[in-house]
């Protein structure tokens, strides 16, 4: 116990030490001293890649039989998300994980709820290749690619050359990229809008605090910051063996102390991106709150403080390309 107690200290400390050095350089977006940061607009991006990356991204001919397209689980106009428990690849196959939002993805260190890749460029093999979602390969897709005069035009413009695996997807990446949320009312509040929240708002974030949920759910992206175990003080696969075959990053790593354990994902949006948890098994805000305050805080919480902290969860909603 006393091993988990310390490694949860390091973690917090490591992702402290993180969301530090990402904001030395500019103390504007650390406003009222607090551990979240408001979300910067989108700048520094090449305008043609986004498009490009745009296009690829909606494009299901990139899958083995041109039914499935990266927006299918991750649909634009659905918060980056397909509401479903787990996604539905090529022929119907179901996944064994819950497709987390692409919006804002740029902010976490990790992709995957594994974290079994760094970078988003490295994201795009992932789906594009795994027999259960688009069931591809870089062979066809590039061909497919290289055949589209419209692709070929944009390519040459954009990066001089062909399409490659690795300009494909570093557009796509590009793409995602843009996809930031900024200016929510509460983004507006840490700028210094006292009034873009109310009192049960504020009363819920104070919550969020004094409880300790910001342990796991700070900086920019509120998480997203690295692997916590899931029923840090109280075990939460016991209390349903049925899904206790995920075993996490374990199922990477093969370390013991792995098992379980996930990466922290980020909140921003998360009103509008159920159902949650890595198996899509909770359906709403309520219930996942009450739910990790048992298990990650060792807190039974009353229904006041649910509301309110649910009340400040949904002040994270931002606006898409608001810049």
């Amino acid at each position: 116990m006393l091993n988990g107690v310390l490694k949860f200290f390091l973690l917090c400390c490591l992702s402290m030490q993180i969301i530090l050095t990402a904001y030395a350089e500019d103390k504007s977006h650390w406003l009222k001293n607090e551990p979240i940061f408001p979300i910067p607009n989108v700048t520094g991006l090449d305008v043609k890649k986004v498009a490009l990356g745009k296009r690829l991204f909606h494009d299901a001919n990139l899958s083995a039989n041109g039914t499935v397209s990266c927006a299918s689980c991750h649909a634009l106009a659905n918060d980056g998300v397909d509401a479903l428990t787990v996604s539905v690849g090529i022929n119907g196959q179901k996944g064994n994980r819950n497709a987390p939002t692409v919006l804002n993805s740029s902010l976490l260190y990790r992709q995957f709820w594994d974290g079994r890749v760094t970078t988003l460029e490295e994201q795009v093999s992932e789906p594009l290749t795994n027999p259960a979602e688009m069931a591809g390969n870089w062979k066809d897709a590039l061909h497919y690619i290289r055949s589209n005069a419209l692709y070929k035009k944009a390519f040459s413009e954009s990066y001089g050359r062909d399409a490659t695996k690795t300009t494909v997807s570093h557009a796509i990446a590009e793409f995602e990229r843009s996809l930031l949320t900024p200016n929510g009312a509460f983004d507006r509040y840490l700028k210094g809008d006292e009034g873009a929240i109310d009192m049960p708002t504020k009363r819920g974030y104070q919550l969020f605090k004094s409880f300790g949920c910001v342990s796991c759910h700070q900086g920019v992206a509120v998480g997203g910051n690295f692997y916590e175990k899931l029923g840090v003080v109280i075990p939460y696969f016991k209390e349903d063996p049925a899904i206790q075959q995920d075993l996490g990053r374990y199922q990477i790593s093969f370390i013991e102390e792995d098992k379980f354990e996930f990466k922290v994902p980020g909140l921003r949006n998360v009103a509008r991106t159920a159902p949650y948890l890595h198996d899509g098994s909770i359906e709403t805000l309520d219930e996942i709150v009450k739910i990790m305050a048992k298990h990650q805080l060792g807190r039974i919480i009353t229904e006041k403080e649910t509301t309110e902290i649910v009340k400040f969860l949904h002040s994270l909603n931002g606006e898409l390309n608001a810049n």
